[in-house]
């Protein structure tokens, strides 16, 4: 297949056509391209609070340690053994004393140093052999992990959207929940799902519940999505000057489409004296971060295409897509609460993930009827609403890069 003729041939204003939702080796090039060259989180510090505690994050043909060295520090490995290259962690999650590679057993301490491998040669030199690191950072509690060999500059990465992050204090944050969705379709039915609000109205009645018509229409999946409404604005507007005057962040920021990253952030308030993001509007937990009282908003931010993070005074809900084939992708959610609220006492499970779990399944309905339809060799694409500028907006960056990447890839070889 030409793929760049196939890049080339794609319509403004219209989805993607089937290859890119079907082909494996476009799959291949999306994951070396995009999710390999992104800062993506992978998790929070809460899931491994003590020394010992490890995760392991699953992409592609890639496994990665995410482990607590100690209190200070969080080490990433790539899940290899460098004798033979076995898996050394088999389980999902646990706690270890050391990294043992069950094949013959290769000894590792928490910091990645081969401490143990018998009967080597007296030229044998441990220190040539301790595991390979991925590039991880940890900002505010967010695991990101980068699997570059020449990553780009986190600090500049984060930079836009870290007063947003900061104004919640997810960095004094624990899980209150998580949840997987697998879902059977490619990566990029997810996010067009998810950049758009035009299917809200008809699919989500949780969601449209919680929002109201006139932010669903204007900023809906977030970042302006939408076409602009008057009444928002002017509700924007009177919010806005409020919450300047408790001393809290408002705005917006939004990407060039021509950045090597997909970034967003931005500050909107809730509708008819909402103060959480739930059935009542009522708040779901004890106040997080720099809040002394609710402003009567939330912050909605997306590190990567592959992250969204959306953010009420009390909680937090964030979101990671993790293509794990052409036709399949994992959805995790994280719920976040204040690190001191108590389950039964500050929160309740059920009303902290009512909206994002129901919304969420009935997503996976949505995106999995999507594939198998893009599946049939009658699909084509059809125009696309003033209501799904996100995903235009996505597409072109999405093929710009890509197009860059084979072009490099063709230079090199």
């Amino acid at each position: 297949m030409d793929i760049l003729k196939l890049i080339n041939s794609q319509k403004k204003k219209f989805p993607l056509e089937q290859p890119f939702y079907v082909n494996k080796e476009i799959f291949e090039l999306d994951l070396e391209t995009f999710f390999y060259n992104q800062w993506v989180f992978v998790g929070h510090a809460s899931r491994i609070p003590n020394k010992g505690d490890y995760f392991l994050f699953s992409i592609g043909n890639e496994s990665i340690i995410i482990i607590r060295e100690n209190n200070e520090k969080i080490n990433c490995f790539f899940n290899v053994c460098r004798h033979r290259g076995s898996h050394i962690c088999l389980e999902d999650e646990g706690r270890v004393r050391k990294l043992i590679c069950p094949y013959h057993a290769w000894g590792y301490d928490l910091g990645g140093n081969l401490i143990n491998a018998k009967m080597m040669e007296k030229n044998f030199n441990p220190k040539d052999w301790n595991l390979k690191k991925c590039y991880s950072q940890v900002f505010e509690g967010l695991v990101f992990i980068n699997l570059s060999d020449k990553p780009s500059g986190f600090k500049n990465f984060i930079k836009p959207i870290k007063p947003f992050i900061e104004l919640h204090g997810l960095g004094r944050a624990k899980i209150a929940d998580r949840k997987i969705y697998p879902t059977k379709g490619n990566w990029k039915l997810a996010l067009d799902n998810f950049h758009e609000c035009y299917h809200c109205q008809p699919s989500h009645p949780e969601y449209c519940h919680v929002h109201s018509r006139d932010y669903i229409q204007s900023y809906g999946a977030g970042s302006n999505t939408g076409p602009k409404s008057k009444e928002f604005n002017k509700k924007l507007k009177i919010w806005n000057k409020k919450v300047k005057k408790l001393g809290y962040l408002t705005g917006e920021f939004s990407e060039d489409k021509f950045s090597e990253f997909f970034r967003s952030a931005e500050r909107t308030p809730f509708s008819n004296g909402k103060l959480s993001e739930t059935k009542s509007g009522k708040p779901a937990s004890t106040l997080m971060g720099e809040f002394n009282e609710f402003d009567g908003g939330y912050t909605t931010i997306g590190p990567s295409p592959f992250n969204s993070i959306i953010m009420s005074n009390d909680f937090a809900t964030t979101f990671t897509f993790i293509p794990k084939g052409p036709n399949d992708t994992d959805i995790e959610i994280m719920w976040l609460v204040n690190e001191n609220a108590i389950e039964g006492v500050d929160y309740n499970i059920e009303e902290l993930t009512w909206m994002w779990h129901k919304t969420t399944l009935e997503d996976k309905r949505i995106i999995e009827d999507n594939q198998k339809g893009v599946l049939s060799k009658k699909y084509e694409p059809g125009p696309l609403s003033e209501m799904e500028m996100g995903l235009e907006k996505l597409k072109k960056w999405y093929l710009k890069h890509l197009k860059k990447s084979i072009k490099k890839t063709t230079n090199t070889i």
